[in-house]
């Protein structure tokens, strides 16, 4: 029998799946914070808008997911793998990913995927990553054009 946490792990993984963002932050509580090495710290709903960003621009996207592991009656991990075309170049890239989840009263509150990040931006990026991804420099530019990025695209969204 699934606990609810591992259902809510389930069901936001599932929806990734299927890039269904809609889903996704459903499995999210009302002021979640997340946290990677490509955009950094995000709260509220910066956190959907990238998830809706990361959907809805995916090309040649698939996504597997395993070993959900319950620390505690809060904390949970597990393991992801995305496979997909980086827009910015085009290459292909294949992102092992750990995530560490807290979730409480029926939502995630607390998301940090973990990840090398060098390793991706030599699969991203090309010679560039290889040679620079290591860098802090070259670290801080991934991630500041990722920020720039997505506040393009919540600024390009119809108001509610």
């Amino acid at each position: 029998m699934m606990s609810m946490n591992e259902a809510i792990i389930n069901k936001f993984y599932t929806a990734f799946q299927k890039l269904d963002y809609r889903t996704m932050l459903d499995c999210y509580s009302a002021d979640p914070v997340f946290n990677d090495p490509v955009f950094g710290i995000l709260e509220g709903e910066e956190v959907g808008a990238m998830w809706e960003m990361l959907c809805k621009n995916a090309k040649d996207f698939s996504l597997t997911f395993t070993n959900i592991k319950l620390l505690d009656e809060e904390y949970a991990t597990c393991q992801w793998k995305a496979t997909y075309r980086f827009s910015k170049t085009g290459r292909r890239v294949v992102n092992s990913i750990k995530a560490h989840m807290r979730i409480q009263n029926g939502g995630i509150t607390e998301h940090t995927d973990q990840f090398d990040i060098w390793k991706w931006s030599r699969q991203a990026m090309g010679l560039p990553g290889l040679l620079l991804g290591w860098t802090g420099f070259f670290k801080n530019s991934i991630r500041r054009n990722a920020r720039r990025n997505l506040e393009k695209f919540i600024n390009s969204r119809p108001v509610a």
